[in-house]
């Protein structure tokens, strides 16, 4: 099927005349369909290596040309996106170094931010701008597919630049914000180090709760997988959504980001084990107080706008 993502408004003036994305997944192809749609671009072309993924990134029609081979990809393009799992980050950096111009900027949208700074730095050529970034969007849906260009709007774009920069590279720096901009993003600029114990708050942990609590279940013995799936409350359910994320990207974010992971696990083992002293002992007052606490952190979450107020989150609506 043809993509059908809006064209650009023909006044638009691209940020970029010719973007390179290297994996056509959920996050590549919104980029691409975005950056399409808000005239963010020129000329787009994408490198994946999956066949299936080409295939179909070459039937949906949303960038002018298809590559098994990244450096083939990036050939004369001064934006390049890394839309692959985290651990791959520095793989593919080399195997789009030969393609790579002189001044074209390097960024990526992993979810880990101290390692793939460094693997893209040690792997890219000299005389490129590396910005790593994460736009911290998504679905728990996969592959060229999935993408839609309204992802990124009135969601939070992380670039974390690379400290000491020059005034070409902080002119870079720029360049890429206003990209993320005219998606519909909002940008912010972090320390890597920082970014890392943000997101391991903010979503790593929360995926690795989710991940172990639906494997909990499926494996009790005194209730049926059958049950698990027919009495799911709307907890549950929301945990399945968050546990049927990418299971490779996932794996590359723990091993990756381990050390932040491991120091907010550890402090959220110290409060569990505090919970459930309150629930042994009757302690309500302590409960109350807890989840007090925690619904205004809810509540500010939907008057930020980064998340619908309505009754299950909306879903009931959909068609």
């Amino acid at each position: 099927m043809t993509d059908q993502t809006p064209a650009a408004p023909a006044a638009a003036k691209p940020v970029y005349a010719r973007m390179a994305v290297i994996g056509g997944g959920l996050i590549g192809s919104s980029v691409i369909r975005a950056a399409r749609s808000h005239g963010a671009v020129g000329e787009i072309m994408v490198a994946d290596a999956n066949p299936d993924h080409r295939a179909q990134l070459e039937a949906l029609g949303i960038a002018d040309g298809v590559f098994a081979d990244p450096a083939e990809a990036v050939r004369g393009a001064d934006l390049i996106v890394l839309a692959v799992p985290v651990m791959a980050m520095g793989s593919a950096t080399a195997a789009a170094a030969a393609g790579i111009q002189p001044g074209a900027t390097l960024t990526d949208v992993g979810s880990v931010k101290g390692a793939v700074a460094e693997a893209m730095a040690a792997a890219a050529p000299a005389g490129v701008f590396v910005i790593p970034g994460h736009p911290v969007a998504g679905t728990e849906q996969s592959g060229p597919d999935a993408g839609f260009a309204s992802l990124f709007e009135n969601r939070w774009n992380i670039l974390t630049p690379q400290p000491g920069g020059d005034a070409p590279y902080q002119a870079a720096v720029e360049r890429l914000t206003e990209f993320w901009m005219r998606l519909g993003a909002r940008v912010e600029l972090m320390d890597a180090a920082h970014h890392d114990l943000v997101l391991a708050v903010t979503s790593h942990l929360p995926h690795l709760i989710a991940y172990n609590i639906v494997g909990t279940a499926a494996d009790l013995e005194e209730v049926t997988q059958g049950e698990v799936m027919k009495y799911s409350a709307g907890g549950f359910r929301d945990f399945t959504r968050i546990a049927a994320s990418d299971p490779i990207m996932w794996r590359d974010v723990f091993l990756t980001n381990k050390d932040a992971v491991l120091e907010i696990l550890g402090r959220f083992t110290e409060d569990l084990q505090a919970l459930s002293r309150a629930i042994r002992w009757g302690e309500g007052e302590k409960l109350e107080a807890l989840f007090t606490r925690t619904r205004e952190i809810r509540l500010g979450i939907v008057a930020a706008g980064q998340e619908s107020a309505e009754p299950n989150f909306g879903r009931d609506r959909r068609s």
